[in-house]
């Protein structure tokens, strides 16, 4: 299958098993609450309006699709609301009740995730869930935030990430406050409310309008956090949950880019390990050789860039290309390594750009699809806003180029944007969700995104969740290659039982 794009821009004892014979824990019989048959709990008054309200559901392709009106401000509930995009796609068969979902990012459109119902989960859930995705605020169709035009996107991107003088120093440091001031001057006040604790809130007015008393969820990447939230929040109402490729909220941004960074490392020369099997690969040696002629190239572009058209391949460029494809390597490996060897043995630059395009939403003609820089920004910046000073960058630029030597020091540049965001927000720092249903929590060993040890910490942080991890390469397990992982999932979802503690699927 095709792989989904999911982006940003987290011990017990394993049992290693061949099969999934013995993976479950128990027969279903303490089972938690069925899917759909929790008491509601009761709505506070001022947002009753919200909770009662009625959707129209209209047919919108492969979904019916509905708008939900929440509170800009849920201190102020009488003030402004916000307009939320929702797909739903229906069950097959019987439905046992309704499964939220949500991609990551922050900026990912679940509204287009629940659209891929068939391409996202098993026939077995399928049959059994209606399939509701909606677009958190400021996020693709719930009324989007846009801070910069697509030509500044461009701008921005093609930043030069690492500078080696006190020019480029100081370009990167006017290119990182932009965005901020941007959002700023726009004049739209949802950029100061954008915040991941908001988004639960707003899932929880979702889960009621499709008439569901407890929210089942299938959360990946940063819709983990997101599920984790709405847990801490509303830990009565949360149904089944799964969170698969955890990002803790303990976490702030300078652990979240380090551990990322590291991640990427061993992803990096992941690739390379393969790409050397293969005929068409342009690198040539041992890996270590590999790797190392795979970042010599990347960094000669920062002096002689590769003219493609109206743009060039550059340093910046050509490192977020690379790392884009480092994903999904079932994948994503195969169609990188040609598009390098255009690149590094022709100088034929447009495959690889061709490649970034696709996974950024950036059309051939320039435009930007969706919103997803402008709202990846305005989530992070305040949910984990970066309280260092630029010597803390200088300082993490040396040593992350000693453990994360092909993306680290440009990802520690990269964390310029969240310092003096225009905007505040109170985040939760830490979800236990006392009292919850059972929560899944899986993990992959090489995610290259949201490193293993983020589904341990997210795991032990909450009160009531066992972790399932798969061993292997890749960002996210379930419904990507293995049947041990998406079978326990189904488990879980379809009969309420949870995997035995400490299960490792292979």
């Amino acid at each position: 299958m095709t792989p989904w794009r999911q982006f940003s821009v987290l011990m017990a004892p394993v049992l290693l098993l061949s099969g999934c014979g013995t993976l479950f824990s128990g027969d279903g019989s303490d089972a938690p609450t069925p899917p759909s048959a929790a008491a509601e709990s009761p709505v506070a008054g001022d947002l009753a309006s919200f909770y009662e309200q009625e959707v129209v559901w209209k047919n919108c392709g492969p979904a019916d699709c509905a708008t939900i009106t929440v509170p800009l401000d849920y201190a102020d509930p009488d003030g402004p609301t916000v307009e939320l995009a929702a797909a739903r796609v229906k069950a097959r068969g019987e439905r046992i009740g309704t499964l939220f979902v949500n991609p990551g990012g922050p900026g990912g459109s679940a509204v287009d995730y629940a659209k891929a119902a068939d391409y996202i989960a098993t026939d077995a859930i399928r049959e059994s869930y209606d399939i509701v995705g909606v677009d958190p605020r400021g996020v693709a169709a719930s009324e989007p935030v846009r801070c910069l035009t697509d030509q500044q996107v461009d701008d921005l991107m093609a930043a030069d990430g690492t500078p080696d003088s006190p020019a480029e120093e100081q370009a990167i440091i006017s290119d990182s406050a932009m965005l901020g001031e941007q959002c700023d001057a726009s004049g739209n006040e949802l950029f100061a409310h954008m915040g991941t604790v908001d988004s639960a809130r707003d899932l929880d007015i979702a889960r009621a309008v499709v008439g569901d008393p407890v929210l089942n969820y299938l959360g990946k990447s940063y819709g983990t956090m997101l599920g984790a939230t709405y847990a801490e929040l509303f830990p009565d109402r949360v149904g089944r949950m799964v969170l698969d490729g955890a990002l803790p909220a303990s976490l702030d941004l300078v652990q979240v880019t380090k551990e990322q960074g590291e991640a990427f490392e061993v992803a990096f020369r992941d690739f390379v390990e393969d790409c050397l099997t293969a005929d068409d690969c342009p690198l040539q040696g041992t890996v270590d050789e590999g790797v190392q002629q795979l970042r010599d190239w990347i960094m000669s572009l920062d002096a002689d860039p590769i003219p493609a058209g109206d743009r060039d391949l550059n340093e910046p460029l050509a490192s977020y290309a690379i790392l884009s494809y480092l994903y999904f390597p079932s994948y994503d490996y195969d169609v990188l390594r040609p598009a390098l060897a255009a690149a590094m043995n022709q100088r034929d630059a447009k495959p690889l750009l061709a490649l970034l395009d696709e996974r950024i939403s950036r059309a051939p003609d320039g435009r930007f699809l969706d919103n997803s820089t402008d709202a990846f920004y305005g989530v992070t910046c305040l949910d984990r806003p970066f309280t260092g000073t630029l010597e803390d960058v200088k300082r993490y630029e040396k040593e992350w180029a000693v453990t994360a030597p092909t993306f680290g020091p440009a990802l520690a540049w990269g964390l310029l944007p969240c310092k003096d965001w225009p905007a505040t927000a109170e985040p939760i720092t830490t979800t236990t969700a006392a009292g919850s249903n059972p929560i899944l929590v899986v993990s992959t060993t090489n995610d290259p995104a949201t490193p293993y040890q983020w589904g341990v910490t997210l795991a032990d942080e909450l009160e009531n969740a066992t972790l399932l991890t798969y061993d292997g390469f890749g960002h996210t397990a379930y419904f990507e290659q293995s049947s041990c992982i998406d079978e326990a999932v189904d488990a879980y979802l379809l009969q309420g039982t949870m995997p035995a503690d400490g299960v490792l699927c292979q």
